[in-house]
């Protein structure tokens, strides 16, 4: 199984659903958002870490290489609703 089937895995077991059209993963119950470039870029490890990772239910956190300007940040809650 090639890393990123790997990673792709382990998001899909902790119910995060892919977004094509932003190519972000999203799970609403944890309000997390990965990028795809985030999780093709950092360790499985790390991956797993930021999935398990404890927000306490503070708003939304996002995961992506370089952090999203205020504006994609509420793009991407607009789309999620």
């Amino acid at each position: 199984m090639t890393e990123l089937l790997a990673k792709r895995n382990l998001l899909v077991q902790a119910r995060y659903a892919y977004n094509f059209d932003r190519q972000i993963y999203v799970n609403r119950e944890q309000k997390k958002i990965f990028s795809l470039d985030f999780v093709e870029d950092k360790a499985t490890d790390e991956l797993r870490k930021r999935i398990e990772e404890n927000t306490n239910g503070d708003g939304w956190h996002f995961y992506f290489n370089d952090p999203p300007s205020m504006a994609v940040q509420k793009q991407l809650l607009e789309i999620l609703g």
